[in-house]
Parts: C-alpha cells; structure tokens; sequence
C-alpha cells in the first residue's frame, strides 16, 4: 500500500532527479540515482519507500575514459506497480521524453512534494540570498503551467531564466525568503546545505576576543 507522504515524495522525486522505467503496458518501477555526497539523501528516499523498493542503494562506481575519472554514486529502484505505469503516461510523452503533467496543479500541492523537489534540482547561493531550480528541456507550455502551479499552490512567483542552455526557476531574495519558509521543516539535517542558513542568535556571546572559561 503506497501513503500519502510516499506518494508526495515521489511526485517531488518525479519533478526532481527521479526516472520511470515502463515495465509493460500499465506498470512502471521507480529508479533512484544520486551521487555519493548524497548518500545520506539517497537512503532517506530508501527509507520512506522502503515497502516499495527491491532492495537498499548499492555503491557504483563508473569510469568516464572521456575525462579520465571515476564517478561514485548511489542507485536503487522499486517494485514495479500500476500506480507508477499511471505516473509514466502523465510524467512522460510517447517518446520518453519527461514533461510537466497537464494536471501538475493537482499533483503538485503538499509542502513536502516541493521540498523533494528543491532538494533534488535546488540551489542556495549563500552571496546573494537566492535560490534556483533547475529543469530540463521543457516545452514553453509546461514551465508556464510550472511557474502558474507555483504561484497557485504556494504563492510562489519564481522567474524563468536560462542558464547554459537549459531552463531556470529563479527565485529573488523575497521569493526565496518564502520558499525556504515552506521546504525548510520538510529538509533533513543533511540536506541544509540547500537552504538558507537559520538565523544566528548572538545571545549571551562572549566579547570579542575573550575566550570561554
């Protein structure tokens, strides 16, 4: 049986860095990959799917001869099942191609989808207190129907900039303010170095120069 948290974390892994594998005509299995400094991350999806995965992420290391290094990263996958091959035909066109289901309003809509989601594809940059959302190669149609799902369903009004080619969810300073007040509660400790840092409390401080007894 699939929870509601679970089915929340995986659509916010479906807008992330989660893929579908078609496993015939009406089933789908989940796969997961992350690198190894998202280990941690990685074993926390495991843990909240863990009555739907096949197994733990297993270790894989793989050599790019283009560059002349070795990449380290984590992968597991699920059991296949009807609810999944469903997410496939909304999540993916008839080439496997990812895009932004028509009905992403109404998929879309819990905090903790949003928080999966930013921690998959998200990025603070601490210098200018803003954040990012990095996408794929959407049609202009679908990131629209993202920005105005994001506007409806948490009063978010991110702006669409292009980064390398690629379409990117830009948050200014107040629009990030927002956004990390609605992901932060749902963000593991390990995953913090995506979000702005909590304020600091000076709060019985020593003076400068002094040190502790």
């Amino acid at each position: 049986m699939i929870s509601k948290r679970q089915k929340e974390i995986i659509i916010g892994t479906l807008l992330g860095d989660g893929y579908l594998q078609s496993t015939g005509k009406r089933n789908a299995r989940l796969k997961l990959e992350h690198s190894e400094r998202q280990k941690d991350y990685i074993f926390w999806k495991w843990e909240e799917l863990k009555n739907l995965m096949q197994d733990k992420p297993r270790r894989i290391e793989r050599y790019n001869p283009r560059w002349g290094k070795s990449y380290t990263y984590y992968r597991c996958q699920s059991h296949s099942m009807p609810f999944l091959g469903k997410l496939k035909m909304l999540f993916y066109d008839q080439k496997g191609k990812k895009r932004v289901p028509e009905k992403i309003e109404a998929l879309l809509k819990s905090p903790l989808s949003l928080a999966v989601w930013y921690m998959d594809d998200g990025y603070y940059y601490r210098r200018d207190k803003v954040a990012y959302i990095y996408l794929p190669k959407y049609e202009e149609e679908e990131l629209q129907r993202l920005i105005r799902t994001l506007e409806v369903n948490f009063s978010l009004k991110p702006k669409l900039v292009w980064k390398k080619g690629y379409p990117v969810l830009y948050f200014p300073k107040e629009e990030t303010q927002k956004l990390m007040e609605i992901v932060k509660p749902w963000v593991p400790e390990f995953m913090r170095y995506k979000t702005s840092p909590d304020p600091v409390t000076t709060e019985g401080a020593l003076p400068e120069g002094s040190t502790k007894r």
